[in-house]
């Protein structure tokens, strides 16, 4: 056993009072048009597979982490070793049904709601990141063959990457393109029904391992007749053994040494070391970067889920520390539990109310997923699509930079143990750094909300949400005793609009100041996404305290995250705006041979 626990009360709050859980699944219709659960699709009957969920990951995945984190996975001519005991955890998960619950009920799938998938989804990577991260590639190559592939491909792969028997990758980036994917050199050559490929991969998360006989890569190459540039890519499907169980020409050539995830293997792949690995092409030729962006969106909000997941194991860590911890702190020599001790205590409250808003909005954006493919007409599947969108980069983004310092509290609240090993407080740092990077950078994921999901349609998108958050602020402000937690969020609110009237001013009259302003605007739509959660979420709570209904004293500590985030983290907004305000110049100011040691 590990001391991990699943945040149940929390998550039951939220699908209960914030997602509204019961509502949006009245019908009995998942998150599949078509798929009948009947009544059974409620609230309770959510917290009934999470309960399950959560025995699989605190009995059996956490106690793993720290294993894998000291015995990564190992590289031979053989091919990649998963970490002692994933195999078997592995087959526990598949006979649990667990990979299946998002797809159709076509391929073999249960067709369970996106929301509750996402929420099932933070026990995996709170449990285990690295071990996670193998379906979470799998849910993507799923989801991107059907959408793209032809009935026969969906056919021959789907039963059995949603059955768990065979998993999924994503090959995109080669040595010489890093996010560039224009630069993409690999190889494919028409050959009768299929292609074969030339070429090699890197950073392929779990592109190797023998936890299933097959693996079926999804990879990124040009064909022979292709334009130059991303609209000359093309996506096939690349499985490690051909259908008469014949190996295919592909292999993984080496393991990357990380800073993290270490049980989690980074390959680098050969495709066609000899006569060309076998490919079918999926959708169009010359679509495959439109196509493969099925997979990566998904991989985005699952890696914004990441953060927040790494974020809350390494928060139950410090706190237990932290109550264990004691310190000679009285006259008499007496010692106290640093606890008792308010800066540390602010580091808590910190990694509490942070991770509860995190969570909150990751899930909302999730259940806008649902409520897209749940639409009764295209005007409400159009508006929750283009919710979606803008939601995506911000989850990632925010999430997983705000990760990166709630994982560095828990290092700071067991100070010098912190920083020792053994503690395993650091595995959440250095597993969390990551997070930022892979999926698309901080940066890019900025400049992805405010070119494409800003600048593009004028800000409609963007103001449509914020108007949203300005009317529930009304309501919130209505109820008496939490009008200063509204004001806060109002405050928060006002620097996004001015955000937003400054990007929409400048932009067209300087080519940096969409750039200039990107991870600022980002980061600060998100500390006001977590304010709006959390103010809805303490409107809740209030009411049920009201109601004299549900726990008193988890409500009450609802009402005190809510009013610590308002008070430590919302007004980080105002710096965000006021680097946006100061626009390009003194970023782009200083010439290039000034950067790096002097001549």
């Amino acid at each position: 056993m590990s001391d991990y626990r699943h945040p149940y009360k929390d998550l039951a709050f939220v699908l209960r009072e914030l997602i509204g859980f019961d509502a949006l699944f009245a019908a009995g219709r998942s998150a599949e048009p078509g798929a009948d659960l009947g009544a059974e699709l409620d609230t309770d009957f959510a917290l009934s597979i999470l309960a399950e969920a959560a025995k699989l990951g605190t009995a059996v995945l956490a106690p793993l982490n720290r294993d894998g984190d000291k015995n990564p996975a190992t590289w031979s001519e053989q091919g990649v070793q998963e970490s002692p005991g994933f195999a078997a955890a592995y087959r526990q998960y598949v006979a649990g049904g667990w990979s299946s619950l998002t797809a159709t009920a076509e391929f073999g799938g249960q067709a369970m709601p996106q929301v509750l998938a996402a929420a099932i989804n933070e026990i995996w990577q709170s449990a285990n990141l690295s071990f996670a991260l193998c379906p979470l590639l799998t849910q993507g190559a799923i989801e991107a063959i059907e959408l793209h592939g032809s009935p026969e491909l969906k056919q021959r792969y789907l039963p059995k990457l949603v059955s768990g028997e065979w998993t999924g990758t994503m090959n995109l980036t080669e040595s010489d393109a890093g996010s560039d994917l224009a630069a993409v050199k690999t190889r494919a050559t028409p050959c009768g029904d299929h292609y074969l490929l030339k070429g090699q991969k890197i950073f392929i998360t779990w592109g190797d391992h023998q936890m299933t006989d097959n693996i079926i890569h999804l990879v990124l190459a040009r064909t022979p007749t292709a334009p130059p540039g991303v609209h000359g890519i093309s996506m096939f499907v690349v499985p490690r053994l051909l259908a008469d169980g014949s190996p295919n020409d592909l292999r993984c050539v080496s393991l990357e040494h990380k800073l993290g995830i270490h049980a989690s293997p980074t390959c680098t792949m050969s495709f066609g070391d000899a006569d060309g690995a076998v490919g079918f092409l999926v959708g169009e030729e010359n679509q495959g970067l439109k196509h493969m962006f099925t997979m990566m969106n998904n991989a985005r909000l699952a890696v914004g889920l990441q953060g927040l997941a790494v974020s809350e194991r390494a928060y139950q860590q410090a706190a237990a520390y932290a109550r264990e911890r004691v310190q000679s702190t009285n006259p008499d020599g007496s010692r106290d539990p640093i606890i008792r001790f308010p800066d540390v205590r602010r580091m808590l409250m910190q990694m509490k109310s942070a991770t509860e808003a995190m969570r909150a909005l990751c899930l909302v954006a999730m259940a806008e997923i649902d409520r897209r493919n749940l639409a009764q007409d295209a005007a409400a599947r159009t508006h929750h699509a283009n919710r979606v969108d803008l939601f995506t980069p911000i989850i990632k983004g925010w999430l997983t930079e705000l990760a990166q310092e709630l994982t560095y509290l828990g290092i700071q609240i067991h100070g010098g143990m912190g920083f020792v090993e053994e503690t395993g407080a650091a595995q959440h740092y250095r597993d969390a750094r990551i997070l930022t990077i892979y999926e698309g950078t901080s940066g890019i994921q900025a400049m992805d909300l405010a070119v494409r999901k800003t600048l593009l349609n004028g800000g409609e998108h963007l103001l449509a949400w914020l108007e949203e958050i300005d009317r529930d602020l009304q309501t919130v402000a209505a109820q008496r005793g939490l009008q200063p937690l509204a004001q806060a969020v109002q405050k928060a609110l006002a620097d996004a609009h001015s955000a937003r009237r400054w990007l929409l001013e400048n932009a067209p009259k300087d080519p940096h100041a969409a750039g200039s302003a990107a991870f600022h605007l980002m980061m600060l739509l998100g500390y006001l996404g977590g304010g709006w959660v959390m103010a809805k979420m303490a409107l809740a709570a209030h009411d049920n305290l009201t109601r004299q209904t549900g726990d008193a004293a988890f409500l009450q500590a609802k009402l005190v995250s809510a009013q610590f985030y308002c008070a430590h983290l919302l007004p980080r907004t105002q710096s965000s705006l006021c680097a946006i305000l100061a626009g390009s110049e003194p970023i782009m100011a200083l010439p290039q041979d000034q950067f790096g040691a002097a001549a």
